[in-house]
């Protein structure tokens, strides 16, 4: 399970770095926003500043949490315990049932970071960003990922997920997470075919929006049934006209990483 769990883990690393820098050059010629046009300078300043926030959360998990989610998903394994293993389906309905599972869950995660002001704190370091791009995929604070992170070890165990479906939704979830975050527009009719099941970056412009109204919808991640069902799902006719970022944090000393690593703190 460890061995399985590892090499999906790794051929996902490869994949977000191949598609990050596709979605780089993609924002580079073809940018929807022209935000960054003729600024390299403030792109690349934009760009390390969100990877180095990635970095520091990855670096996170794999010293903290990944021998946990192991553990729990060796236990559940060995005692058979948990959802999917009491229904008992077949292996391929037991996997795709842990994805869906970690989906839902990650819908919910999500919109309580919305609801509840604690989990806000951590969570508007990702909505700050006046100038998203792909880089803003990875610009999450770690206090929100340490959270995050603690949850899917009970999670792991009542789902009875084996951690490779894990890795598999990760490596299913995080392009999408790229792609729907990337500078980039698609044409309206593959905006619409495609939304019909995963996010794309039509919905979640509209959830930078620094609109109240918008930034509290189209919480999914990957599947986009989850806003439907929820009825949190919304569109704005032109994207064009969204504003990205939070009121009162455009300031410079709040987008370095110091600030953007004290915003839960700094009212």
């Amino acid at each position: 399970m460890e061995a399985l769990f590892l090499i999906v883990r790794g051929k996902g690393l490869w994949l977000s770095v191949g598609l990050l820098v596709l979605f780089l050059s993609w924002e580079s010629m073809v940018p929807f926003f022209g935000f960054f046009q003729h600024k390299l300078t403030k792109r690349t300043i934009h760009g390390v500043r969100n990877l180095l926030l990635g970095a520091l959360n990855a670096v996170l998990i794999s010293l903290v949490f990944v021998a946990a989610w192991l553990w729990v998903a060796e236990f559940a394994y060995q005692k058979q315990f948990g959802l999917l293993y009491w229904i008992g389906p077949p292996e391929w309905v037991h996997a795709f049932g842990a994805i869906a599972l970690f989906d839902f869950w990650t819908y919910w995660w999500h919109r309580m970071n919305h609801e509840i002001p604690f989990l806000w704190r951590f969570h508007r370091v990702h909505h700050s960003d006046p100038l998203m791009d792909v880089t803003t995929a990875n610009r999450f604070h770690i206090g929100e990922i340490f959270f995050s992170s603690l949850f899917r070890i009970p999670l792991i165990l009542l789902f009875g997920a084996q951690l490779w479906h894990l890795a598999v939704y990760e490596l299913l979830l995080f392009p999408v997470v790229q792609f729907h975050h990337a500078n980039i527009g698609l044409p309206n009719g593959l905006d619409r075919i495609l939304r019909c099941l995963i996010v794309t970056p039509a919905m979640h412009k509209v959830h930078h929006s620094d609109f109240p109204t918008e930034t509290n919808s189209n919480y999914t991640s990957l599947f986009s049934l989850w806003d439907r069902l929820f009825g949190s799902f919304r569109l704005r006719a032109n994207v064009h006209s969204v504003h990205f970022g939070l009121e009162g944090y455009d300031q410079a000393d709040r987008q370095t990483l110091v600030g953007l690593l004290k915003t839960p703190v700094d009212d």
